[in-house]
């Protein structure tokens, strides 16, 4: 490991040792949101110590197997040892050059979950329906809670547009890589030909808003509209105008919800999407301006950019910002089996930052 980096663990490691001090002040436990800022933050840098204390145990034992060279009726032990302690040591290495990465504060939240068909007419809603399905039955598998906020069918079935919030520990950090176009070939089932049919949907995730730093928004700025729902929830909700649509007028963004009953509390749900959606956008804009020329733009957060294609003659999906990313197991996929993928994208942005930040250093 490069001295640079080296320095950077120690500087990690002498602020956890800080933040046990200051979590034990009675001035800090007095503060609720200090102490829990402070108690996430001393939580992530956990990890980091752990890691270091194995790799501590692991050179004295290697300090321990060279001591043991020098007896030749112990040497053949020492040198298991000290092969043991080495391939440790490297392992440890490794570790500890992913925990340098810089983690998103983010990641423990929930997300909102945006799907939207794209090209392809009532086939891309119906596979819009089949990646909202797709991602819930992975929320169930997580055990993390779904709530839909926003729906709004497709003639024969699917969605032209549906919006849920995960809830969840995690969910950020294991479906922020989803953001994009999603493209399915298949034969639709209104084709009487039997010929396959391309169509797109796009995905978008965005964490839910750190609570206590809410971004300012100009009333000024937001057109509001109340409208009939759509879905269900009952006679008051399909009867009356609690729906509420909120446009946010300099950037554009638009923003629904329709599954309270009453308009106030369903303005209160859109505001936050609102203020999220916002908030995203600009992290984006700055990521964007410091890594433009990453060698993976995954997470980027570009729904124009085409991620993954499913297809189902050939029962394949491929994710194409990873050279040979392709699994043949599209009905397992689809049923929220989605570890695979969501591991394999992740490690390799892990790997490209791994990358950046030994270049930094160099």
């Amino acid at each position: 490991m490069l001295p640079t980096l080296r320095r950077k663990l120690e500087a990690l490691a002498e602020r956890r040792d800080e933040l046990e001090r200051l979590l034990a002040e009675p001035s800090i436990a007095a503060d609720q949101a200090k102490f829990r800022a402070l108690s996430r933050e001393f939580a992530g840098l956990e990890p980091l110590a752990a890691a270091l204390a194995d790799e501590a145990r692991a050179r004295a034992d290697l300090e321990a197997a060279e001591a043991m060279r020098a007896d030749p009726e112990l040497r053949e032990l020492a040198e298991d040892e000290a092969e043991a302690a080495n391939a440790r040591l490297a392992e440890l290495d490794d570790t500890l050059m992913a925990l340098l990465v810089p983690r998103d504060a983010r990641d423990d939240g929930g997300i909102w979950l945006e799907v939207r068909a794209g090209t392809g007419g009532d086939e891309a809603a119906i596979f819009a329906g089949d990646l909202l399905r797709m991602y819930t039955r992975y929320a169930e598998r997580q055990g993390w809670r779904v709530e839909i906020e926003s729906a709004n069918p497709g003639e024969h079935g699917g969605f032209r547009e549906a919006v849920a919030r995960i809830e969840g520990a995690g969910a950020y950090a294991r479906l922020k890589f989803e953001s994009g176009t999603h493209r399915v070939q298949r034969v639709p089932e209104t084709e009487s030909q039997g010929r396959i049919h391309t169509s797109a949907a796009t995905v978008a995730i965005i964490p839910v808003e750190e609570e206590g730093e809410p971004i300012e928004i100009n009333p000024a700025d937001l057109r509001v509209d109340t409208f009939r729902s759509s879905g269900a929830g009952g006679q008051h909700v399909n009867k009356t105008d609690s729906a509420i649509r909120i446009t946010h007028l300099p950037s554009g963004v638009v923003v629904e919800s329709q599954t309270e009953r009453s308009q106030h509390a369903n303005r209160d749900k859109a505001m936050k999407r609102l203020r999220a959606t916002l908030a995203d956008a600009e992290a984006e804009r700055r990521a964007a301006a410091t890594a433009a020329s990453r060698k993976l733009q995954v997470g980027s957060g570009d729904r124009s950019q085409r991620i993954r294609t499913y297809n189902y003659p050939q029962g394949r999906i491929t994710d194409h910002r990873v050279e040979g990313l392709t699994l043949y197991d599209l009905p397992n996929v689809m049923d929220g089996a989605l570890d695979a993928l969501v591991d394999r994208v992740a490690r390799e942005h892990q790997a490209d930052a791994l990358a950046r930040l030994s270049e930094q250093a160099a």
